[in-house]
């Protein structure tokens, strides 16, 4: 684990909060020069604490609106089929996220897709298309109480 002291914890916070502040911005926030926030980011992104900078797309302004999770239980358990199944389930599109997960499941994914036909049409010719799929039960949002993609240090 990569040890973390305040002035990195409070600059994580602000760059979670809105990446793309200058650091200038950054520097005026943290009492520090930008040099100081250059190097810190840099150490940061060195060691694998930052990993990346994206958008945050909003789905329904890009007609992805139906936020659906999806339990998935395998009918076997072997290591080839478990392989088989995280490498076909990573090459579906509306899968944004796949986790194994103890429990009676295997697999929690969460789907992105248009409408309810959309998401028919995503099961029935693509997620259990997928071999040794035993069982699926899916849940479909209501609403969206807390969606955060900052990480709490």
């Amino acid at each position: 684990m990569f040890q973390l002291d305040p002035t990195d914890i409070k600059l994580i916070h602000l760059l979670q909060n809105d990446a793309k502040q200058t650091n200038k911005k950054l520097s005026l926030n943290l009492n520090l020069s930008v040099t100081a926030v250059f190097e810190r980011i840099k150490k940061l992104e060195r060691n694998g604490v930052i990993k990346n900078y994206v958008a945050l797309i909003d789905k329904k302004k890009v007609g992805l609106g139906f936020q659906v999770f999806c339990h998935i239980k395998l009918a076997q358990h072997s290591q080839k089929h478990i392989k088989l199944f995280e490498a076909q389930v990573s090459k579906l599109d509306e899968v944004v996220e796949c986790f194994h997960v103890s429990g009676e499941y295997d697999y929690l994914l969460k789907v992105y897709v248009r409408d309810m036909e959309h998401f028919r049409e995503f099961m029935t010719e693509k997620l259990t298309s997928i071999e040794h799929i035993g069982s699926t039960q899916s849940s479909f949002t209501i609403k969206e109480v807390k969606n955060s993609t900052q990480v709490p240090v």
